[in-house]
């Protein structure tokens, strides 16, 4: 009788976690997006959002302007999935129409020439955000849908503005792709060989192997095969497959590469919510493990990955990266820094608004709140499992035929 005690009330505490991981990753979400979405809302991004540039930063006088960009862009690619779901706690519901009202204000201000909040669309950097949202719209159709046929007309035209601009050789030409599909989700005329571009190079000649691209001709041992390369090639063909069958051959042996990418993101996750320190960009927080959120988002987990264990690693990480008392400035915007305040860690290209992209760890909540993903009890991830002496699967690299 005591035994079964027990089990009902640990049963108990995991479902009540469960729950409350939502709860947690919703309110995480809240406070990064916030400040960006309700002053461009409000017209007022620009007089109230502080722009730190890294302390090596390449070119301030171009950098700085695009910054309110770049933390519009990357925040609403990565709240677009929740903004497109429904259901949920009258408080989640509540959170997420009044998300979906300052997004449609926030939209209209930055395409609009004559707002105080008109975005930078044409340059270098602009190509990297215009394309987070692009992805945003794609991943929100609620969105573009809700949208007057004037916003919809300047979104077009910022977005074609990025045209001009060639990508870097690597994976800059997925955001020309990503940019192109948009146009071809939407029914707009689009270039089909910047879309074709894009997936060949990875397709063709950048697969370095178990589950890992190269980032143009070179390997790089950083986070940027999930920052970018697997979400948005996943994203491009699942457009294109609707109007092609040219990459027909491709999609399985992405999915098959995509499986095991997850795979080796899940156990990078220390028993703590840690992860390696390594490469550039590593000041973008939970970001980097967009992969991770954007799998599990689109239900292609491999087999040798639970929902909850994904939930459980993914949740680890967001209470690390955010926890320090130091992650936020005295007005709630982001600090550059990994684990708080580390400026030393920022690449010369790294402004305020870049640190956005860890919004892109959030995408999983676009899973409803009575998905397997959120209502299964909480469940051990690998490093976990092994660090504290339990048993745990063997791993085993890719090789592809």
């Amino acid at each position: 009788m005591k035994k079964l005690f027990f089990l009902l009330i640990i049963g108990a505490i995991q479902l009540r976690s469960s729950a409350q991981d939502r709860e947690l990753w919703i309110s995480y979400m809240d406070k990064i997006a916030r400040p960006v979405l309700s002053n461009l809302a409000e017209d007022r991004l620009k007089e109230k959002m502080p722009v730190e540039l890294s302390k090596r930063i390449d070119n301030a006088n171009n950098r700085r302007p695009v910054a309110y960009l770049e933390a519009f862009g990357r925040t609403l690619c990565g709240i677009a999935p929740w903004l497109n779901t429904e259901g949920g706690s009258k408080k989640e519901i509540d959170l997420r129409n009044q998300y979906r009202q300052w997004s449609l204000k926030a939209i209209t201000n930055a395409v609009n020439p004559g707002a105080k909040d008109f975005l930078q669309w044409k340059g270098g950097q602009p190509l990297v955000d215009a394309s987070f949202v692009a992805y945003g719209l794609i991943r929100c159709p609620w969105l573009w849908e809700h949208l007057d046929s004037t916003v919809k007309k300047q979104v077009v035209t910022a977005l074609q503005t990025t045209r001009s601009t060639l990508p870097g050789y690597n994976n800059w030409i997925l955001f020309s792709g990503i940019i192109e599909a948009f146009f071809c989700k939407y029914g707009y005329e689009y270039d089909i060989l910047r879309i074709e571009y894009s997936i060949r190079e990875f397709a063709n000649h950048w697969y370095v192997g178990d589950g890992m691209f190269s980032d143009g001709m070179n390997f790089h041992f950083d986070y940027y095969n999930s920052i970018v390369i697997h979400p948005h090639l996943a994203a491009i063909l699942d457009i294109l497959k609707t109007k092609s069958r040219s990459w027909d051959w491709f999609v399985p042996r992405l999915d098959t590469i995509n499986k095991r990418y997850a795979e080796i993101q899940e156990r990078l996750i220390n028993s703590d919510g840690s992860y390696p320190a390594t490469g550039r960009s590593i000041c973008y927080r939970a970001g980097v493990f967009h992969h991770l959120s954007d799998i599990a988002l689109r239900k292609k987990l491999p087999n040798s990955l639970h929902p909850a264990q994904v939930r459980s690693a993914l949740t680890a990480v967001l209470k690390k990266t955010l926890e320090s008392s130091s992650t936020f400035n005295r007005e709630g915007w982001l600090n550059i820094g990994l684990y708080g305040n580390q400026p030393d860690l920022a690449d010369v290209y790294i402004t305020t608004g870049s640190l956005y992209i860890c919004m892109d760890a959030f995408v999983a909540l676009g899973l409803a709140p009575t998905d397997e993903f959120w209502t299964a009890p909480p469940e051990p991830w690998t490093s976990l499992k092994i660090w504290k002496g339990e048993d745990a699967h063997l791993d085993h690299a890719l090789d592809l035929k």
